[in-house]
C-alpha cells in the first residue's frame, strides 16, 4: 500500500464512522504560544478537547503535517542515525470531544489494523497505563490480545502541562522481525528498531492539581495519533522510514547529485536520509510563511537548510542542488497538502536564495572547522571555535557540533555560551515559550459577543480571575484582574486586530478595560478596578471606547483594500504573512522577493482611495468556508472558521475575504489612505504600513511640512526642488573626490614615511603603527604598504568618536602558518578589541586602550616567533 493509499484510507475508514474530516492546521500554530511548531495533530484541537472550544462537532479525523526540530520537542539530532526520526513527519488522528472513549477508540483502532492494513496479529504489542484497567481490558476481554502481549509501562501517562488535563494512553506497536536489533517495549533493548510504536491511542480524562492529585474532567476526551511514516514501512515491508515510496524517489533524487545509482546504497546513506528529511521539513514551512532568519522559527528553519547543505558537502556535491529537491516533494505530497503546490514558485525562490547565501561560506567554514579540530588535544571543541563558526561563517552551534559527533567529539558550550553573551549580533532559536492569560484561564460557557452592532450591552459578570489566572469572587479598588460577562460588545484581540477598550460598570464598582484576549471562545476583559468593587453575578453594564473602535475599523476595512491592491498590482503570489491593526495604524506583513517601487506604492493609494471614494456598501454574510473560498474569499492558511465563516465583501468584490474583525459599513468611512512605510523583514516578506482618516490627513501635512521646509533652506521653487537637490549631491560628491585624492596623496605621504618603522621578525618584515584619519584611510595605508613589501606583516591600528579600529594584513604564504584572525586576537586581548576574518586579513573594534599598544605589539613579536620557529 502506497503512503498516499494509506492516508487516504485512515481518512475514509473514520469518515465512514462519523468523523469530521479537518484539513491539517498550519505548521504555526495559531494563538499558542506555548509551541514553536505544531508537533502532533491535537494541536488544532486542543481547545475541544479542553472543552474551552466548540468546532460544531463531536468527532474529528485528520492528516497532520508535523515538525520536531526546535523547543522542547527536538528530533533534529537522531535524523539520519535512526529507522524512523524526522524533523518532518505526519500524524494521522481520529479525536472526540465529550462523545465516544475507550472502548470504541481502541474498537476502531484494532478495526482499521486488521481489515485495512491486515496486520497478523502475531506482529502486534500493546502497552497500557499500569492503573489503566479499562484499556487492558478491553485488550484482554474485546480485542483477544494475549495477557503476554500487553506490557504495563509507567510513562503511558499524558499531561498538557505541570496542572491541567491529562490522562493515561496506551501504545500499538510493531515487531520487525528478530534480525533487527532491539527488544520490546520497557526492556533494556527498547531504542532499538526492532520494536516500533506506530499508533498511540492518549485518553484525557483527568485534571491535574498543583498538589498532584487527580479529579475527573467535565468532558472526556480521545486524542489518537498514527505515524504515517511508521505505518507506511510496515505495510510496505521495509524496516526503515527512509525506504517507503515518499522517500525513496526523494533519495534517489538528491543521490544524482552525489553520483550515486545503487539503490540500496542511496536508501541506506545517514547523509541522504538527512537531506530528504530535512527538505521535506523545509518545503512545507516556507509554505507555511516562515522564511530563514535569525529568531524562532525562522531561524530553526535556517538550520534545518544549513544542516541538509553540510551533508550535501560531505557527499562532495558541488552544485546547486537542495533547492531543487523542493519540486520532488511536492509533486509526491502537493495533492494531500495544496498549499505546497500553490506556494511552489516562492518555495523555490526563498530556498535558492538561503542555499546560494549559506554555500559562499560552507566550505570556508567547514576548512576552518577541520582546520581546529586538528589542533584539539582531547574530545571537546573549543566554544570559541564554534562562536566563530557561528558568528563568522553562520554554523548554528548544533551544525558544527553535528559535525564533530562524527569524530567522537562535543562543543565546549560553557565557553560558546559566554562568547555569545559577550558579542551575540544574530538571535537564536526560541527553546522556550510563556503561557499567556487565555492560556491559564479555563471558562467553559462561550460568550454572546454583540459587538458588531452594539458598542455597549446590559450583562452579568460570569468570572473574575486575578492576573495569575486564579478565579476569585470579587475585585476591589486599584486591584487588577480579568472579567468574564455573558454578553460582550469588547472584541476580543485576533486575526491582527487589536482588542477593545473602555469600561464595566456596576452598581458600585467602575472596572476600565485597558485590553480584550481570547480564551477558546471567551472573551477575557483585563483592566483594574477604578472605583468601587465589582463581584460574580453582578448585573454590570459594559461600554467600549467607542472613538478608538472607530479608528480601528477604519484601519482593518483598509487592511482588505489594500491586500486586494497588493495582488492586483503585485501579482497573485502575495499572501498575508501577519498584520496589525490598531487605532494608530495598520501594519501588514506580505509575500514578495523585491522592495515595492515608488509607482507601484503610488498605484496602490491610487486603488485604495477610489475604492474610498465610491463609498460602496460593506457586506457580511455568513457560510461554509468552503462556499467562500469557491466564491473567491481569501483564507488564511491554518485559521479556523468552523462551520460557519463571515465573510467579508468590498467594493463590489474588489474584496473578498473570511474575517471576524469589526469593519466599517460603507468604504466611504475610512475617509482617506495613505502609504507612510514599506521595507522588507526577512527573505521574500515584505512589511507595508500605513495611516487612514485623521492620521492620514497629518501624514499628508506633515510632509508638507518638510516639503516647506527644503524650498526655504534651498531658496528654490517646489517644482524645481528635485533638480536643485540633485545638483546639491553631485556638487558634494565632486568635493568628497577632491578631498578623497588630497587624503590618497596624504596616506601616499604617511606610508612613505612609515617604511622607517619596519623590523625584522623571525625573518619576516614586521611592521606595526598607529595611524590618522578613518578606517578607509587605514585600509588604503595598508594596501600602499603590503604592495611595497611582500611576504610581510603588518598591524595598523588608529582611534576616532571614542572607538579603536585595528588591522592585520599577512602577505602571500605566510598566512598558510600564521593567521591574520589568530594574531589580531594576541593584540585585541592587550588592547580591548575584539574581531576576526580570513587568513590573510582580519579587522577589529572595540572601545579600547591605545596606550597599551606597545605592550600588545612586544607580545604579539613573541607570537610570531613561537609560530615560526
Amino acid at each position: 500500500m502506497k503512503t498516499s493509499e494509506l492516508r487516504e484510507s485512515y481518512l475514509s475508514f473514520f469518515e465512514k464512522n462519523d468523523h469530521r474530516r479537518v484539513p491539517a492546521s498550519s505548521l504555526i500554530p495559531r494563538n499558542d504560544p506555548t509551541l514553536l511548531f505544531t508537533n502532533s495533530g491535537m494541536v488544532q484541537f486542543k481547545d475541544p478537547l479542553l472543552g474551552k472550544e466548540d468546532p460544531g462537532y463531536k468527532r474529528a479525523t485528520s492528516a497532520q503535517s508535523c515538525v520536531r526540530a526546535g523547543g522542547k520537542h527536538n528530533d533534529l539530532e537522531n535524523v539520519g542515525y535512526t529507522a524512523r526520526h524526522h524533523t518532518f513527519f505526519e500524524m494521522m488522528g481520529n479525536f472526540s470531544f465529550g462523545d465516544y472513549f475507550k472502548e470504541e477508540t481502541i474498537s476502531w483502532a484494532w478495526e482499521f489494523i486488521k481489515e485495512v492494513m491486515d496486520l497478523p496479529t502475531e506482529k502486534l504489542w500493546i502497552t497500557v497505563h499500569p492503573d489503566d484497567d479499562q484499556s487492558r481490558k478491553i485488550w484482554l476481554k474485546k480485542i483477544g490480545i494475549k495477557p503476554d502481549r500487553i506490557i504495563d509501562i509507567k510513562e503511558n501517562f499524558w499531561t498538557m502541562g505541570e496542572t491541567g488535563p491529562c490522562g493515561p494512553n496506551t501504545e500499538i506497536f510493531y515487531d520487525h522481525g528478530e534480525q533487527i536489533f532491539g527488544g520490546p517495549p520497557g526492556s533494556p533493548d527498547e531504542d532499538g528498531d526492532r520494536f516500533v510504536e506506530f499508533w498511540n491511542l492518549v485518553f484525557p480524562q483527568y485534571d491535574l492539581s498543583a498538589d498532584g492529585s487527580l479529579s475527573d474532567l467535565p468532558q472526556f476526551g480521545v486524542d489518537t495519533g498514527m505515524g504515517l511514516e511508521r505505518a507506511a514501512a510496515i505495510m510496505q515491508g521495509v524496516k526503515s522510514n527512509y525506504e517507503i515510496d515518499l522517500f525513496s524517489s526523494l533519495m534517489t533524487a538528491a543521490g544524482k547529485y552525489a553520483g550515486l545509482n545503487d539503490r540500496q546504497e542511496i536508501l541506506s546513506a545517514p547523509s541522504l536520509r538527512v537531506i530528504a528529511d530535512h527538505i521535506r521539513s523545509s518545503v512545507f514551512l516556507i509554505a507555511d510563511g516562515v522564511v530563514p532568519g535569525n529568531d524562532g522559527a525562522s531561524y530553526v528553519l535556517r538550520r534545518i537548510i544549513r544542516r541538509g547543505l553540510r551533508h550535501g558537502y560531505k557527499l562532495d556535491i558541488n552544485e546547486p542542488f537542495f533547492h531543487q529537491l523542493a519540486e520532488v516533494v511536492i509533486e509526491e505530497m502537493g495533492s494531500a497538502y495544496p498549499t505546497i503546490l500553490e506556494k511552489r514558485d516562492n518555495v523555490a525562490v526563498i530556498l535558492a536564495q538561503e542555499e546560494e547565501r549559506f554555500s559562499e561560506t560552507l566550505r570556508q567554514g567547514m576548512e576552518l572547522l577541520k582546520k581546529e579540530v586538528e589542533k584539539v588535544q582531547g574530545d571537546q571543541l573549543p566554544g570559541d571555535v564554534a562562536f566563530k563558526l557561528y558568528d563568522t561563517y553562520g554554523f548554528p552551534v548544533d551544525l558544527t557540533a553535528d559535525v564533530i559527533r562524527e569524530r567522537e567529539m562535543q562543543v565546549d558550550m560553557q565557553e560558546f555560551e559566554t562568547c555569545m553573551e559577550e558579542q551575540r549580533q544574530r538571535g537564536r532559536a526560541v527553546s522556550s515559550f510563556t503561557s499567556t492569560l487565555g492560556q491559564k484561564v479555563t471558562i467553559k460557557e462561550a460568550v454572546d459577543f454583540n459587538g458588531y452592532e452594539n458598542t455597549n450591552a446590559k450583562t452579568e459578570v460570569l468570572s473574575i480571575f486575578d492576573l495569575e489566572g486564579n478565579e476569585v469572587e470579587i475585585l476591589e479598588k486599584e486591584h487588577k484582574g480579568i472579567v468574564v460577562l455573558k454578553t460582550t460588545p469588547f472584541y476580543a484581540e485576533s486575526g491582527g486586530q487589536i482588542g477593545d477598550s473602555g469600561v464595566v460598570k456596576s452598581s458600585d464598582g467602575l472596572f476600565e478595560v485597558s485590553d480584550t484576549q481570547l480564551s477558546g471562545d471567551q472573551h477575557l476583559h483585563i483592566g483594574h478596578m477604578q472605583s468601587g468593587s465589582i463581584k460574580v453575578s453582578d448585573k454590570v453594564t459594559a461600554d467600549i471606547d467607542d472613538v478608538k473602535r472607530k479608528m480601528v475599523r477604519s484601519n482593518h476595512s483598509a487592511t482588505h483594500l489594500m491586500h486586494a491592491a497588493l495582488r492586483k498590482t503585485l501579482g497573485p503570489h502575495v499572501e498575508q504573512k501577519g498584520s496589525m491593526v490598531s487605532e494608530e495604524k495598520l501594519r501588514f506583513d506580505f509575500s514578495h522577493n523585491e522592495a515595492i517601487t515608488r509607482e507601484e506604492i503610488d498605484l496602490i493609494e491610487e486603488m485604495v482611495n477610489s475604492e474610498i471614494m465610491q463609498n460602496t456598501e460593506v457586506l457580511t454574510e455568513m457560510m461554509p468556508p468552503e462556499q467562500a473560498v469557491d466564491r473567491g474569499a481569501m483564507a488564511l492558511f491554518g485559521e479556523k472558521y468552523g462551520d460557519l465563516a463571515r465573510v467579508l465583501s468590498m467594493g463590489n468584490g474588489y474584496s473578498v475575504e473570511l474575517c471576524g474583525g469589526t469593519h466599517v459599513q460603507r468604504t466611504g468611512d475610512i475617509g482617506i489612505f495613505k502609504v507612510v512605510n514599506e521595507t522588507g523583514i526577512s527573505a521574500g516578506t515584505r512589511r507595508i504600513e500605513a495611516v487612514t482618516g485623521i492620521a492620514a490627513i497629518k501624514e499628508i501635512r506633515l510632509n508638507e511640512s518638510y516639503l516647506e521646509k527644503s524650498v526655504q533652506i534651498t531658496k528654490t521653487p517646489k517644482q524645481e526642488l528635485a533638480s536643485r537637490i540633485s545638483q546639491l549631491i553631485s556638487d558634494v560628491k565632486a568635493k568628497d573626490k577632491e578631498i578623497e585624492v588630497l587624503n590618497g596623496k596624504m596616506i601616499a605621504g604617511e606610508s612613505l614615511g612609515l617604511t622607517d618603522q619596519i623590523v625584522d621578525v623571525a625573518g619576516i618584515p614586521f611592521l606595526a603603527s598607529v595611524i590618522t584619519g578613518d578606517n578607509k584611510a587605514m585600509m588604503k595605508t595598508l594596501d600602499d604598504l603590503r604592495s611595497k613589501f611582500s611576504g610581510s606583516i603588518i598591524v595598523l591600528a588608529q582611534e576616532g568618536k571614542g572607538k579603536i579600529s585595528l588591522v592585520v594584513g599577512i602577505d602571500g604564504g605566510l598566512s598558510k602558518s600564521i593567521s591574520a584572525g589568530d594574531l589580531l586576537v594576541q593584540i585585541g586581548t592587550i588592547v580591548g578589541v575584539k574581531g576576526g576574518g580570513p587568513p590573510h586579513l582580519a579587522r577589529g573594534g572595540g572601545a579600547g586602550d591605545l596606550t597599551r599598544f606597545d605592550d600588545a605589539i612586544d607580545q604579539a613579536k613573541k607570537w610570531i616567533e613561537e609560530q615560526v620557529l
